[in-house]
C-alpha cells in the first residue's frame, strides 16, 4: 500500500479490498485519477482508498500526473533520547530536502539535518520509510517522495535553525514534547512516528 498526502488527507493506493464499504472506496475502473484529486481536495473524506488488484501498475499510473520531487530528511536522536524537530509555516516538521544532482539519498539527508538545524555528527542507524505528499507550484502539481533516515549524534553545541529556509526554531524534545508536536505537524511526519 501507499500513502500519498494532500495537505492532511491520505489517499490510500491499495490492493486490498477491505474496506471496499467505505464510501471513500474507490475502483480505479470506476473514477480517474484527476477526479479523485479533485475529491480530495474538497476535504469531503479524512481519507480516500483508490483500489486496484496491479498496485505496481496503480502506483506508475498515479505518478505519472506529477513532476516527482525527490528529497532526503532525517530522524535524529540525541544521548537523551529526544529527537530533533524544527519548527516552519508554524508547523513542527522534521529536517529535510532536495537530494542535489550527484549526491546520493544519505549524502542529502545528511546535509539537509546539518544545514537547517546548524548540527554536526550524525551518523545514520538505518534507513525509514518514504514518505510521499502532494504540493502545487506555479501552478504544476509535484508529487514529493522523501527518503527518511534514523539518525543519531553526540552533539551538544548550540543549533541554529536556517532562517532563509523559513525555519524559525530548532529544538530537541523529550518524549513529552514530541507527543505535543505531532499535533502540531504534517500526516507524513506521523506517520512515520507510527511506524516507529
Amino acid at each position: 500500500m501507499y500513502t500519498i498526502f494532500i495537505n492532511d488527507t491520505p489517499i490510500y493506493l491499495t490492493d486490498s479490498p477491505v474496506n471496499s464499504s467505505s464510501e471513500s472506496f474507490f475502483h480505479k475502473d470506476e473514477i480517474s485519477i484527476e477526479k479523485l484529486l479533485d475529491i480530495a481536495k474538497s476535504n469531503k473524506f479524512q481519507q480516500l482508498y483508490l483500489y486496484c488488484t496491479d498496485l505496481k501498475l496503480l502506483w506508475l499510473e498515479f505518478k505519472w500526473f506529477f513532476k516527482i520531487e525527490k528529497a532526503a530528511g532525517g530522524l535524529v536522536k540525541n544521548n537523551r533520547n529526544e529527537i530533533l524537530f524544527i519548527y516552519r509555516f508554524d508547523t513542527w516538521d522534521l529536517p529535510k530536502g532536495k537530494i542535489e544532482k550527484e549526491e546520493s539519498k544519505k549524502e542529502a539527508a545528511i546535509r539537509e539535518v546539518e544545514e537547517e538545524c546548524g548540527i554536526t555528527g550524525l551518523k545514520i542507524q538505518k534507513k525509514l520509510q518514504k514518505t510521499y505528499h502532494l504540493f502545487q507550484r506555479k501552478n504544476r502539481e509535484f508529487l514529493k517522495i522523501t527518503y527518511w533516515y534514523s539518525m543519531s549524534t553526540t552533539y551538544s553545541g548550540s543549533l541554529k535553525p536556517q532562517i532563509e529556509e523559513g525555519i524559525t526554531d530548532v529544538v530537541f524534545k523529550n518524549k513529552e514534547e514530541v507527543k505535543e508536536a505531532l499535533g502540531k505537524t504534517y500526516g507524513n511526519i506521523k506517520l512515520l512516528f507510527e511506524n516507529m
